[in-house]
């Protein structure tokens, strides 16, 4: 096996695993720190697909905003581990069921396509064609929506803020 195949069994293994723990676990702070691994196996796979810039900003939103702005809640929230959740099983075995449905469903996929190998591709960066069309054909749609989102933001900021009664 080649270096590449070995290096894309690991990335995908690390997300399934980390994408598990986020399911799977009970305690919601090693499921926040598991979608960690998760984001960036995503971002992984893409590198893998050639797509940089998607893998890019995968890693920069996902990864640098989402993710730590649900840690961030999750830090601040008093005492979430404190809750106590009933019935934690009550959907168990239908869930069971649907989630056995679905292999079956795949295993007849992955067996009945017929699988062409394709001949050998190569990957072309996109990043700087994407940052060129930015500044170059799309600059006045680009600066657009750059002053709808600070609009956005002075909106969210006005909304948010506590009046000061005198």
């Amino acid at each position: 096996m080649e270096l590449t195949t070995i290096t894309f069994y690991v990335v995908a293994l690390i997300t399934v695993g980390s994408a598990a723990m986020v399911a799977f676990s009970r305690n919601i702070i090693y499921s926040a720190f598991s979608l960690l691994g998760t984001f960036g196996g995503v971002a992984g796979i893409y590198v893998f697909l050639g797509a940089d810039f998607v893998a890019g900003v995968q890693v920069l939103i996902y990864v640098g905003g989402i993710l730590v702005l649900i840690l961030f809640a999750v830090m601040l929230t008093h005492r979430i581990t404190d809750v106590q959740i009933t019935n934690r099983s009550v959907g168990r075995i239908p869930a069971l069921v649907v989630i056995g449905i679905f292999i079956l469903l795949l295993a007849q996929t992955i067996l009945e396509t017929p699988w062409v190998k394709a001949k050998e591709i190569l990957y072309v960066p996109t990043t700087a064609r994407i940052g060129d069309l930015f500044l170059e054909d799309y600059l006045l749609p680009f600066e657009l929506a750059s002053l709808v989102l600070l609009a956005a933001l002075i909106g969210a900021v006005v909304l948010s803020r506590k009046e000061l009664k005198e």
